[in-house]
């Protein structure tokens, strides 16, 4: 198995369900088609999941070195996974830009975690970090499957190749570092939490390519990721949530930006990619409070509590906001890290003990 200590790995897909769902009902077939396909085909490998964990996976033998173990694979618009081999770690770039891309985000994913928090590789280990690109034919999603990741093309008129935003890469991936750690449920506020975490340190891995500094930052997931024919600007905004879109097919971006509007719902795994708005809120308002490199300060604490060993599977909003003022408090001291991170949560209305 590619997991430690009994977790039970998910399927998490950086496109959610209530989008494709949105989709899915168009009037045109042109723009309802995929989406159904792609719905049918997250279902599916949802599945494969849960029957693999019950199973058992073949064994991935980690190496820490410090160094990436990058392969990408070409599933040849099939779904065969992981298809075949085209690029292993130190190749030359190729012809296929989006092949390209993908081996760049992973060797800026492994960066940032070894670089900013001394983690080799998404286990800690040195785990090889493997992806598929051309999954399927026009697949609007991009997924980590317990073990890899994969990416579709798109369909071309509501989303582009998956592999464009830098941040849709390291956001999959950081759902493998919360497997191998706090392994948070997936469902209701645990689950928006590992949505929040994913996208939290999706940001940050494109920050830290840019080089940006948090005010510098857009704090959008996704940019790019969208299609010229969409009223949108990316998937997700951690600085304004619920402004990431408004378009007359994919709908309103409906998440919320604090607790005074947490939403209420079965679906979507009870929300997650929903209400997660809430603590990404809160870390864009404790990172920009405090200026400079978000991955430094704001992105060091909620590291510290995603890998202390203290968050609970079921761990709630307020749980995992008392403990990154706890880390705050315990790494920087009575200082302004601990009031940037304490007036976030307030801000957002999640109260901590």
């Amino acid at each position: 198995m590619t997991t430690h200590g009994g977790f039970e790995p998910v399927f998490c897909t950086i496109v959610p369900p209530h989008v494709l769902d949105k989709l899915a009902q168009a009037e045109d077939p042109v723009l309802a088609g995929p989406a159904r396909r792609t719905l049918q085909r997250d279902a599916y490998e949802r599945t494969q999941r849960r029957l693999t964990t019950v199973i058992g996976a073949t064994a991935v033998a980690s190496v820490a070195d410090g160094k990436p173990q990058r392969t990408i694979h070409d599933a040849r618009h099939g779904t065969d996974l992981p298809g075949h081999k085209v690029r292993g770690e130190g190749d030359a770039p190729g012809k296929d830009a989006t092949v390209n891309r993908a081996y760049a985000g992973l060797g800026a994913t492994f960066e940032l975690f070894l670089k900013a928090y001394g983690r080799d590789s998404i286990d800690g280990d040195g785990l090889p970090l493997d992806a598929t690109v051309h999954y399927d034919r026009d697949y609007n999603n991009a997924f980590w499957n317990g073990e890899q990741m994969v990416f579709g093309d798109g369909d071309g008129e509501i989303f582009l190749d998956f592999t464009i935003p830098i941040d849709v890469i390291g956001h999959e991936l950081a759902h493998g570092v919360t497997q191998y750690t706090a392994n948070l449920t997936y469902f209701g506020q645990p689950g928006a939490l590992n949505e929040s975490l994913s996208d939290v340190f999706g940001a940050l891995i494109k920050q830290y390519t840019l080089g940006q500094t948090a005010a510098e930052a857009d704090w959008l997931i996704g940019a790019g990721l969208l299609a010229p024919r969409v009223t949108g600007k990316a998937l997700r905004s951690m600085k304004e949530p619920g402004t990431a879109y408004d378009d007359d097919v994919l709908g309103k971006d409906p998440q919320p930006a604090t607790m005074d509007d947490f939403v209420r719902t079965g679906r979507d795994n009870g929300g997650v990619h929903i209400n997660s708005g809430i603590p990404n809120h809160a870390f864009y308002l404790a990172a920009t409070a405090l200026g400079g490199h978000a991955w430094e300060r704001a992105g060091q604490v909620w590291y510290d509590v995603l890998t202390g060993g203290e968050l609970k599977q079921q761990a709630m909003f307020v749980d995992f906001a008392t403990l990154t003022v706890k880390a705050a408090r315990e790494r920087f001291g009575e200082g302004e890290e601990l009031d940037a991170v304490s007036k976030a949560w307030e801000q957002v209305g999640v109260r901590t003990l």
